[in-house]
């Protein structure tokens, strides 16, 4: 069950289309993207790369460059300390090539999701002052690494933090207060003495914004040109770690597309050619679907520094033989995907936590690499928050995935007296924890859970109720202006009453997709491409008129009234363009 909601937002929106040259109904979907200033509407129709926000807005930047270039000066050796994931992983690279390029002495050192844990561990800062680093700087992470911190600087180790993540804080009388780390320069937009006009950046766009500011403060060319191979890995951090693409985040993520296109990093060249994409085609779904999943089956299933050894890769015989591995195992990542699900359904079953708000499920025999993927599975498919536990070398492990509704760190902050770690934000969070403590934590995110039954059903948002005869071929066209789309700026959804479903058939190799002959209102005939579930669109069609209606509707005897919430856009197959309806929605 789902509930549709038709965008009501309020403008005038002849006036827009008049004055930014477009048609109103795509004034009323900017309108929808919650725009409401001619600045605003401007920068996502025509934004460019000098729109985006000085690097020297995020607080303590002015004290990460001067200690970093003390540090040249002295020539320290320069650790940076990223994260597992896609995020951490450009992060890494980011950082460490603009330094690189400057001269310093420095290395990369990515935790083992198994043996380290997610961010700082007092193992990774007894490494460093071992090897005899003067300087760490971290990247997607150090935020929650007080203790961390603190022992690196005893031991004469400087600490710069660069990170993106919620910051821990307590409650006190006045209010929350910030619990942050004793570095000697903290940059995260998160912070609330941070006046970056734009928080929702990611670990690769704070690592990006920092090289920035070196190549300002420098005016150092070779750093000019690597912003461009850069600005690559921030666009495709911001994609893969789910930011929202509105305001600058749009931007870098659309000029980075544009580069990615003509990428001169021979790893990303080796990992599109092995995945068989077409880099003039390339897209966000690509970016989040095949190319960051590759990264990041490295930090799941071995070590992520093999997906940095292929982004630093310098010959193509080097990238394609670590390109080749990474898709090997993101495809073993799959199957032991599947697995894991099918485990978390049954637990569901066993364990009668269908009705749970929350759900907390323990999978001890589960990888707990697998364990976030896992979640945000079942978190789509009950449209719940849910927790992913598993056994891990010390205690319990786990990750946590969640509804719009529900802010997963602060409700996991309110009952942290479970956890022997934890971190995230609003919509993911990873954690520690003992075994015995699974169940009364349990108990407790429930009790504590103010959600309700409506924040669980599903909500789709159409833009515009529009009959299919308003959808031309300029339209199609001119919703290419939206571009890209992605989580904040979806691609519009329209909807239309009364369609009759008179014949279909199915396509693709495995018949996973089909197309329908419908009927409008006007008596006009369109064709529908349905990429969604046909076993249950037929279980509908049976239910709603009658067993053997959707078997009617394939032998080409249909009369199936529905309405349909559609996707417009543009197909082009062997060599042939044409506009094309895709259902997403019906009832």
């Amino acid at each position: 069950m789902e509930k549709w909601y038709v965008a009501a937002k309020k403008a005038d929106f002849d006036k827009w289309a008049k004055e930014f040259q477009i048609s109103p109904v795509l004034a009323r979907i900017l309108r929808n993207r919650d725009l409401t200033e001619k600045a605003q509407v401007e920068k996502f129709l025509h934004g460019k790369l000098e729109d985006c926000y000085s690097p020297w807005l995020l607080k303590d930047m002015d004290k990460a460059v001067e200690l970093i270039l003390e540090a040249l000066s002295e020539k320290l050796f320069i650790r940076v300390i990223g994260d597992y994931d896609v995020d951490g992983i450009c992060s890494s690279y980011i950082l460490t090539k603009g330094l690189q390029l400057l001269g310093a002495k420095v290395d990369t050192a990515i935790p083992h999701r198994i043996h380290d844990g997610y961010g700082l561990n007092d193992h990774l800062i007894e490494l460093a002052a071992q090897d005899g680093v003067g300087m760490i700087i971290t990247c997607d992470n150090g935020i929650a690494a007080a203790p961390q911190i603190e022992l690196a600087a005893s031991m004469g180790i400087k600490v710069i933090v660069t990170d993106h993540h919620e910051v821990p804080y307590t409650e006190a009388e006045g209010g929350r207060k910030e619990l942050l780390p004793p570095a000697l320069a903290v940059v995260n937009p998160k912070q609330e003495q941070c006046s970056y006009p734009y928080k929702n950046i990611c670990g690769g766009v704070v690592a990006y914004k920092l090289i920035q500011a070196l190549a300002e403060r420098l005016e150092s060319a070779a750093l000019r040109d690597a912003m461009e191979e850069l600005l690559e890995f921030a666009a495709l951090a911001t994609v893969c770690d789910v930011m929202e693409l509105k305001d600058e985040n749009r931007i870098l993520v659309k000029e980075g597309l544009k580069r990615l296109k003509n990428t001169r990093n021979q790893g990303l060249k080796a990992l599109m050619e092995v995945n068989e994409l077409k880099p003039e085609k390339l897209a966000v779904y690509h970016l989040g679907f095949v190319l960051g999943p590759c990264l990041n089956a490295t930090g799941r299933l071995d070590t992520a520094k093999r997906a940095l050894e292929l982004l630093q890769s310098t010959t193509k015989v080097d990238a394609m033989s670590a390109a080749r591995e990474l898709k090997d195992l993101n495809d073993s990542r799959k199957n032991l995907t599947l697995q894991g699900v099918k485990e978390a359904e049954n637990y569901i079953e066993a364990n009668h936590m269908a009705q749970d708000k929350v759900m907390v499920i323990y999978l001890p025999e589960v990888h707990e690499s697998l364990a976030g993927i896992i979640a945000g599975r079942v978190r789509e498919k009950y449209n719940r928050p849910v927790f992913i536990l598993t056994k891990g070398e010390e205690g319990v492990k786990g990750s946590g995935r969640s509804i719009e509704a529900y802010h997963m760190y602060e409700s996991m902050t309110q009952v942290k007296q479970y956890f022997t770690k934890y971190g995230g934000h609003k919509l993911a969070a990873g954690l520690s924890m003992r075994e015995e403590d699974i169940e009364p934590l349990r108990r407790a995110l429930n009790e504590n859970c103010n959600l309700t039954e409506e924040d669980f059903l599903p909500r789709v948002h159409i833009d515009v109720p529009m009959p299919l005869a308003y959808a031309d071929d300029k339209l199609a066209k001119e919703l290419e202006l939206l571009e890209p789309f992605g989580v904040g700026n979806p691609k519009p959804l329209f909807a239309q009453k009364e369609l009759v479903f008179r014949a279909g058939y199915k396509m693709g190799a495995n018949k996973t997709c089909a197309r329908y002959r419908v009927q409008t209102p006007e008596g006009k005939e369109e064709w529908l491409v349905f990429f969604g579930d046909l076993d249950s669109f037929g279980r509908f069609l049976n239910e709603k008129y009658g067993q053997g209606s959707e078997e009617a509707l394939y032998d080409g005897k249909g009369s199936f009234p529905l309405s349909v919430v559609y996707q417009l856009g543009i197909n082009s197959y062997k060599g042939k363009t044409e506009r094309q309806f895709v259902m997403q929605n019906y009832c």
